[in-house]
């Protein structure tokens, strides 16, 4: 028969595998711009919105947010412009995928509900007139495909 200690170290070590509440904040630190036809716009007021919060900031900015399955929606405003919308797709970690896996959804529900389990993309470039969407994923092709053209690969 196997030690209630044993018992106790894996039944923690199957939870924690994939656990975002353990490996994850429940913040993210995300990058504010504001721009019109390629110019900077310095001083709009911006509006991050999710169902966790309202945070507000001059862009361009870095602002914590707390992260959530909702979307993240972004007004920027200033005088002279028309408003600039911004919605930033939230995008499920591989944390969240690990708990689906190994700890039969129990995490999953807990960094779902907490907002552990998901990210946004990391820059959010505000186009004043203009309503735009961000996604992580794009953000992530980029970088590659940045990565393959440093490397010496046909871009």
């Amino acid at each position: 028969m196997k030690s209630p200690t044993c018992l106790a170290a894996a039944a923690f070590l199957l939870l924690a595998s994939g656990c975002a509440s353990i490996t994850q904040s429940e913040l993210q630190r995300v990058s504010v711009t504001a721009a019109q036809d390629g110019k900077a716009i310095k001083d709009a007021e911006c509006s991050l919105t999710n169902d966790k919060g309202t945070w507000t900031v001059k862009a361009p900015a870095q602002v914590d947010v707390r992260k959530s399955g909702e979307n993240l929606s972004v007004v920027c405003k200033k005088d002279g412009f028309v408003d600039g919308l911004l919605s930033a797709v939230s995008r499920a970690a591989g944390s969240m995928f690990g708990n689906i896996i190994f700890g039969g959804g129990i995490g999953a529900l807990i960094d779902h509900n907490k907002g552990t389990g998901y990210d946004y993309p990391n820059s959010l470039p505000v186009q004043m007139g203009k309503s735009v969407t961000v996604d992580k994923k794009d953000e992530a092709a980029a970088n590659q495909q940045a990565s393959n053209c440093q490397a010496g690969q046909t871009c």
